[in-house]
């Protein structure tokens, strides 16, 4: 086993543009499954039946299968049907849309978790719907969903290293791409794997000031 760090140092740009890359993902995939999910999650929580049933059956499916089957639908199965993505615009997709059927139930489960006391005196007093999820349920859900979210917001920084699989060039498979010439798989992988420490850290770390900041 050829354990020489020596090799991370020197490819160290190109890790840490594949670094780069990966975090741009991650944060497009985060925006576009925060969207997502809270649309979803009001969905799921109109008095529309089929809206609701809309959203029940979109989480059931995306929580149901792989993320990697999804992609690999986005991106090797859409051109049969004569719709083609890049290997970007898959990845952000799969991950966005993957994570908001996660984001939806975090989030409807902070909106059941509001006192329905308080709703009931919010329509007594006249309010629309909207005014009430406003005033009343989104201040107390936000406080509630804040560390599941964060959760989340992590576990699809971490999914993000499955994208390597559609050719994207993220982290991983930079580091693959260094080990098929170096041979040195525990090198490259221990340096990839601190590389996404910092950055779920960082996540953390941001979770803690907002945390502080709602309290």
């Amino acid at each position: 086993m050829i354990v020489d760090y020596s090799v991370v140092i020197n490819k160290l740009p190109y890790l840490l543009q594949g670094a780069a890359v990966t975090f741009y993902i991650s944060v497009l995939s985060l925006i576009l499954g925060l969207v997502c999910g809270i649309l979803l999650a009001l969905m799921r929580d109109a008095k529309n039946p089929v809206l609701s049933k809309f959203a029940f059956v979109y989480i059931w499916i995306f929580r149901g299968t792989p993320l990697l089957v999804q992609l690999f639908i986005l991106y090797f199965g859409l051109p049969s049907l004569g719709m083609s993505l890049s290997s970007f615009q898959a990845a952000v997709l799969g991950l966005g849309l993957n994570t908001a059927a996660y984001v939806a139930e975090i989030i409807r489960s902070g909106i059941q978790a509001v006192d329905p006391g308080q709703r009931e005196a919010a329509k007594a007093l006249g309010m629309s719907w909207g005014l009430e999820m406003r005033r009343i349920v989104a201040p107390q859900a936000a406080k509630i969903c804040l560390l599941p979210m964060v959760n989340q917001f992590v576990a699809t920084l971490k999914n993000s290293s499955i994208v390597s699989l559609v050719t994207v060039a993220e982290l991983m498979r930079v580091g693959d791409q260094i080990i098929a010439t170096s041979f040195n798989a525990f090198s490259v992988y221990t340096s990839i794997a601190l590389m996404y420490l910092i950055m779920t850290s960082a996540f953390m770390v941001l979770s803690n000031v907002l945390k502080r900041k709602l309290v």
